[in-house]
């Protein structure tokens, strides 16, 4: 079941990070990156968090699931979406644990729109 749009705006809304939380549309599903950082996927209308030590301890009870079948489990953030400090201090902490995000490889900026391809053209006669 593909989740509902408005289903990630309400996580968006609710952890108020403005700008610095983005979602982007992943096989019907979406994925929630924090300054760039992937940190969670939003998929059956639920919140799965990428599980890190750090987000563990300050969950009350930890849950968890794979975000869709054969994956490994991720950590179910269910109560957590009424409590928008500790849903912010969640996805603050686990974006901290995991490692930034590498830069972009030549053929992915070449096909990024706006950018141009340096290959070489044989001159025409």
């Amino acid at each position: 079941m593909a989740t509902d749009p408005h289903f990630v705006d309400y996580v968006l809304e609710q952890a108020g990070l403005g700008d610095a939380l983005a979602s982007r549309r992943m096989f019907g599903e979406f994925g929630l990156y924090l300054d760039g950082v992937f940190v969670a996927v939003a998929a059956d209308n639920m919140l799965f968090l990428k599980p890190t030590g750090a987000a563990r301890e300050l969950l009350p009870a930890v849950v968890e699931a794979p975000p869709y079948p054969g994956a490994r489990p991720w950590f179910v953030v269910d109560e957590a979406l009424d409590d928008p400090e500790l849903l912010r201090r969640l996805l603050r902490t686990t974006a901290a644990a995991l490692p930034a995000p590498g830069p972009k490889s030549a053929s992915r900026a070449a096909s990024a729109p706006g950018l141009t391809s340096r290959r070489a053209t044989r001159p025409r006669q």
